[in-house]
């Protein structure tokens, strides 16, 4: 297994840990994959749930950018719901688990097909 197959696998053992989900693999795979780089990095592999600028990065580059939600989706509500579940005590929150979760939130995995 490659470096990016080990952090895949790392994610889904931390959202059945911590959330108590069983992954959709394929999906998992695909939203690290359109994470590119940044899985590799310390600092942008995660996303401080207590950091505005930072949720303001995930709504505007992820949501609004990537998934395509409009402006009257509830998304900091979502982003929020997702911040919870994972565990707000819980300081390392992967960025592509946050964006997975996001993802299957506002079902737009055909955005990841």
């Amino acid at each position: 297994m490659g470096k990016r197959d080990d952090l895949i696998a790392k994610y889904a053992a931390d959202m059945k840990d911590k959330m108590g989900e069983t992954a959709d693999m394929d999906l998992l795979t695909k939203v690290t994959i359109g994470c590119g780089p940044a899985i590799y990095n310390a600092d942008a592999s995660t996303v401080s749930g207590t950091d505005q600028a930072e949720l303001d990065t995930v709504k505007n580059n992820f949501l609004i950018k990537k998934l395509g939600c409009g402006a009257s989706d509830d998304l900091d509500g979502a982003i929020s719901a997702v911040m919870t579940k994972y565990g707000t005590s819980n300081r390392n929150k992967y960025r592509a688990v946050v964006y997975y979760m996001l993802t299957k939130h506002f079902g737009k995995e055909g955005v990841y097909k």
